[in-house]
Parts: structure tokens; C-alpha cells; sequence
């Protein structure tokens, strides 16, 4: 990496994630000086998991050939539930056993900088705000497909929140009223049941319990396991179950997409996390998206119709530690953000 310039401002980012921790100095304007990742190590406990944090730290600005007193502030984005003007991490479902935990101090202390903390989807969502895809637009309604199924909204470069940290929780939004599908969370009905990577994978090992056949049984052995990606990749090459589940899961998003814009009245939408599918550069990928549209046209006010912009997010696996940079650089610029205790 380049020298950084000593006179723009650098804000670090931190992407708290069940399985990978990523870090990375961003500078005034949304560009990734540096970037690194390690393994959380989640099973650990909260402890060694802000150390493997403070590390993740270091290395990022140590590739910036920066020092720490060159970083105006950290954003820190972790899974939720939260208590985010707390600090606090209730009970993450990707954190097991990180419950209950001042997380935000706890980062504060070990990295020696002024810490704030978002979800995580809050980030990414603000990340392609400040950044990404829409980063000229003043709102957005943004969803990020994985495991799971977060959501973020940012409407004038406010970041919906709520006002018990639960905000923009798009991902459990009823779309079954009577006999839905089981959600992680225990719920059923939600959007993340029929919208995210475990979904889709439960949906395809019913189809085949029920005698669908598929080509994606060819390639399962000692060393491949089902994945979407998996899915993805036969879908592409035409298999019929692959690209009618994939599609069936378009359908679903876009009714909610319509529901969540009927509410926020966004000037776009982004699909990101890491389950697109391949987004563009994929005719799986065109075929999902477009097949979202094609929902959100038939449910929604004529009048919306070609107002509101449905496409895919741009930073991919980034987004987080830059949204999360830049909400430590919005707290700045706001004067919220939570002050260094003094010396004594």
C-alpha cells in the first residue's frame, strides 16, 4: 500500500463476522487504504475475540504505513441483537456465548481509539450509501443475503435504527401468514426463511426427499457438500430444480421488496451479501434480479414503478468494514461520538 496522505482524515473499520473478523483504514471519501481479515475464533468467547479484533486492528493500519495516532475514530459492526447507543451485544445469534457484552468499551480499550458500534447490515447498507451503488441517492433500502438475511435503511444519511436497535430488520418481515416456514430466530413466516442460504438449502433437500431430481446429486461426494454456490453453479448450466428454487426465492424478495418500499419510499434498492448468485456477470445472477423487478413491478404503485432502482450492490464483502468506517466518520462529523476517557 501507498504511503497514506497525512492530511486527509482516516477512519478504521471493523466487520465483526461468525467466522472471519476484516479491518481496514478508509479514508475521507470512501477508499480502502488498507484491508485485512482473521479468523474470529467466535467459540472462544467475547475476550479473545477483541483481542483477535485489536490484532485485525493493528495489521490494518499497520499495511496503511500508518500509526494509530493517524486514525480519527473506529466503527465497529457486529451481528445484532444490540444495544447500540449502549455498546452492548445481547444475544447474537452468530456470537454464541458473546452475550450481554459491552463490546464497543471493550474494543475501545484494546485499540485505543474513540469506538462506535452498528449492525453490521446497518454498515454494509451505509457503506453503499457513502460508496457503493448509492452513493447518489438519498435513500435506500438495502438486503444482504447469506446465511441469514440482514437489511439496513438510510434515508438522508440517517441510518434507521429504531428505537430499540432493531430497526431495518428486514429479513423478518412476515410474508406467510398461515403455515410459514421455519425462520432461525424461531419465528415463522419470516423473509429469511424463504430468502436466505439455509432456506434455500432445506428447500432443495425437500424437493429431492420428495423425488425431484436434480443435476446438483451428481457432483455431491466425500469431498463436495451441498452450498449454494453449488446450486448456483448448476442453475447456471440449466438444471431445472436449481433455477426454480433460486427464482422461487426471487419471487419472495421482490413481494417484500415491494412491502419495505411501500413504507420507506427509497430511491433505490441493493441486493448484496454473499449470496447474488453472481450478480451481472451470471445469467443465474441477471435471471434473479430481473425476476425481483418483475415482482416489485406487478405489486407496486404504477407510479413507482420506474422511480425505484432495484440492483445489486458493488462493494461485496467490503461493504461492512466501510460502512462501518464510515458511521465512525458520521458520528465525527455529528459530534456523537462517544468521547476517550481521560488520563488520570
Amino acid at each position: 500500500m501507498n504511503s497514506a496522505n497525512k492530511t486527509e482524515r482516516f477512519f478504521l473499520g471493523i466487520d465483526v463476522g461468525g467466522t472471519n473478523i476484516k479491518a481496514g483504514v478508509v479514508d475521507d471519501h470512501g477508499q480502502v487504504v488498507s484491508m485485512t481479515s482473521v479468523p474470529t475464533e467466535a467459540s472462544h468467547g467475547p475476550d479473545q475475540g477483541v483481542q483477535k479484533i485489536a490484532l485485525a486492528c493493528k495489521q490494518a493500519i499497520s499495511l496503511a504505513r500508518m500509526t494509530a495516532d493517524q486514525i480519527v475514530a473506529a466503527g465497529l459492526a457486529t451481528p445484532g441483537t444490540m444495544d447500540i447507543p449502549g455498546g452492548m451485544l445481547l444475544e447474537p445469534p452468530n456470537l454464541p456465548g458473546w452475550y450481554h457484552y459491552p463490546i464497543r468499551e471493550r474494543v475501545r480499550e484494546a485499540i485505543g481509539l474513540p469506538t462506535i458500534l452498528q449492525n453490521d447490515a446497518n454498515a454494509a447498507a451505509y457503506g453503499e450509501y457513502w460508496a457503493g451503488s448509492a452513493s447518489s441517492a438519498r435513500s435506500l433500502v438495502f438486503f444482504t443475503l447469506g446465511t441469514g438475511l440482514g437489511g439496513g435503511i438510510i434515508v438522508d444519511d440517517h441510518i434507521i435504527e429504531g428505537e430499540h436497535s432493531h430497526g431495518s430488520e428486514c429479513g423478518h418481515t412476515i410474508i406467510e401468514m398461515d403455515n410459514g416456514r421455519l425462520c432461525a430466530t424461531g419465528q415463522y413466516g419470516t423473509l429469511e426463511a424463504y430468502c436466505s442460504a439455509t432456506a434455500l438449502l432445506k428447500r432443495f433437500q425437500e424437493s429431492v426427499d420428495a423425488g425431484a431430481t436434480s443435476s446438483v446429486l451428481q457432483r455431491l461426494d466425500a469431498q463436495t457438500v451441498l452450498s449454494p454456490l453449488l446450486i448456483a453453479e448448476e442453475a447456471e448450466k440449466g438444471d431445472a430444480l436449481a433455477v426454480e428454487l433460486i427464482l422461487e426465492m426471487a419471487r419472495c424478495l421482490g413481494a417484500a421488496v415491494t412491502s419495505i418500499v411501500h413504507v420507506i419510499d427509497p430511491n433505490m434498492v441493493l441486493l448484496g451479501g454473499a449470496m447474488t448468485f453472481g450478480r451481472h456477470e451470471t445469467r443465474i445472477g441477471r435471471e434473479f434480479l430481473q425476476k425481483v423487478r418483475q415482482e416489485f413491478r406487478s405489486r407496486t404503485f404504477s407510479t413507482l414503478v420506474d422511480k425505484v432502482q432495484i440492483d445489486y450492490a458493488s462493494l461485496g464483502g467490503n461493504a461492512g468494514f466501510i460502512g462501518a468506517a464510515g458511521c465512525a466518520r458520521r458520528a465525527v462529523d455529528r459530534g456523537t461520538l462517544p468521547m476517550m476517557p481521560r488520563s488520570t
